[in-house]
């Protein structure tokens, strides 16, 4: 799935989204605590940081960015102090501030959140939300009109909170209607939309459940419960497309006339975990403008999803991100891959490692020297002699296995990220192109006698060597074979 989900990813470089919705501002105040309050049997927080991000539809139009799509966000907040920091947050993520329109009628919506060693201890909610004024909401509409006519994609954040009121729902069915994008929406009750006949539409299992009527079931059972109600789920939120999210479980995804279908994701602590479905449906919305078909914009959208929600606080997921997570679902590469690949891993901050071998037979030597080499960065990429270069290296019997075996049961270990497979004597022309922080060789090389340490030295790489393991070698193993069969 990686090599049709990767030109989808690409194409979110040339989509224009706008995103409508509540903006919020999500702070977090980051503290130690070690007493309890005289006052009363709570915990004392020394705050030590607070940092804002944005929340609500603004992490949505955060997310849409990250992944590469040209955003234009318009919501509607306070002529006070938050909505300074709100639009200073968004500046720094890339979203122009001049989309958020001041109200003096109004109290920017903040969630904050206070937390002691990295638990969250209280969240304090603020903000308006009753419905806009008809002058502010007169003025978002003239936004709305204006910024419709620019944009691929429209995605739709309603939280409930008073922006999207029904002059704003019919501007946007009207714009629908004569104007048609691809609009996707996220809000606690769907029904309200309807009749904007949005592309598609993500309620999560609670909000699904509720729009169907129907109690709150448990773990797997959840998917079937709203498998059975597909028509009606379509029928109520007016889309040709529902992706329901179900947490760990993935997504259910039903589209008119097609069959259902199912998404997974890693499990994953995710207790201080915020804003995934707002990664899910900006990711959703690019690969439908895209052109992707659904089940594939569905696979990205949970893909990004996952990259996010074992982290901390309300995050974003990146394009660079995105590709990482995808292409270390197929572990083995094409070296035209491979200058991709650690161009993103170097972006995203993540310390590569690299080195090469035959694995003829996989032994603990090996394994143990694969498993320190991934203890010294985060992405352990292995060069794999081809069948050829081993011939060469170690004569006319081997290899005892052949390339696509060797890589299938490298692959099988966790501590290997990637595999490319290389057909030239040493490895250099894929050391230039991963261009590692730490080249990893065994014990009976030196600096002095390795051939590829001036060009890991060029670009900033540090050579490590790791020392052999006595009496494990493919060489000693073949030859105790040989000489218990007689050979």
């Amino acid at each position: 799935m990686t090599h049709v989900l990767l030109p989808v990813l690409d194409a979110f470089a040339g989509v224009r989204a706008l995103v409508i919705g509540e903006a919020m501002l999500d702070s977090y105040l980051n503290g130690h605590s070690e007493r309890l309050c005289r006052e009363a049997p709570v915990p004392v927080v020394d705050v030590v940081e607070r940092r804002d991000v944005p929340g609500g539809g603004a992490n949505t139009a955060v997310n849409a960015a990250a992944l590469g799509a040209r955003v234009t966000f318009v919501s509607v907040v306070g002529a006070d102090d938050e909505a300074e920091r709100l639009a200073a947050a968004l500046a720094a993520r890339g979203i122009a501030g001049d989309g958020l329109l001041r109200d003096r009628e109004r109290y920017t919506l903040i969630k904050q959140r206070v937390l002691a060693s990295g638990q969250i201890l209280l969240r304090l909610d603020a903000g308006s939300r009753d419905e806009l004024g008809a002058a502010a909401e007169a003025e978002l509409r003239a936004r709305v009109r204006a910024a419709w006519r620019e944009v691929d994609a429209v995605i739709v954040s309603d939280y409930g909170y008073g922006v999207l009121t029904p002059g704003v729902i019919a501007e946007i069915a009207a714009l629908q209607a004569a104007a048609p994008r691809v609009l996707v929406v996220d809000g606690k009750d769907l029904r309200r939309l309807a009749h904007a006949r949005p592309t598609a539409c993500k309620p999560n299992y609670c909000e699904a459940a509720h729009l169907l009527g129907l109690s709150n079931g448990h773990g797997e059972g959840r998917v079937e419960q709203i498998a059975a109600h597909e028509a009606e789920l379509l029928a109520l939120t007016g889309a040709r497309v529902a992706a329901v999210t179900l947490d760990t479980s993935g997504a259910l995804v039903f589209e008119t006339g097609q069959p259902p279908y199912r998404t997974y994701t890693r499990p994953s602590s995710d207790a201080n975990a915020t804003g995934a479905g707002d990664t899910f449906v900006s990711a959703l919305a690019l690969a439908l403008a895209s052109g992707a078909p659904t089940h594939a914009s569905a696979d990205l959208a949970s893909s990004a999803a996952t990259v996010v929600v074992g982290r901390n606080g309300t995050t974003a997921c990146s394009a660079a991100e995105l590709r990482v997570f995808l292409t270390a679902q197929d572990k083995v590469l094409t070296v035209d891959d491979l200058a991709a690949l650690a161009a993103d891993l170097h972006r995203a901050g993540k310390r590569v490692v690299f080195t090469n071998g035959c694995f003829d037979i996989l032994h603990r030597g090996h394994i143990t020297c694969l498993s320190r080499a991934k203890a010294l960065g985060d992405v352990l990429i292995v060069g794999l002699n081809s069948d050829a270069g081993v011939r060469r290296l170690k004569g006319p019997t081997r290899p005892i296995n052949r390339a696509a075996d060797r890589a299938q049961v490298l692959a099988a270990l966790s501590c290997v990220d990637h595999i490319v497979e290389f057909a030239e004597d040493t490895p250099a022309r894929l050391i230039e192109l991963a261009r590692p922080d730490v080249y990893v060789k065994g014990g009976d090389y030196s600096l002095a006698t390795l051939p590829e340490a001036p060009l890991v030295a060029s670009f900033g790489g540090e050579v490590s060597f790791l020392p052999y393991l006595d009496d494990f070698s493919t060489t000693g193993i073949l030859a105790r074979i040989g000489a218990r069969s007689g050979g």
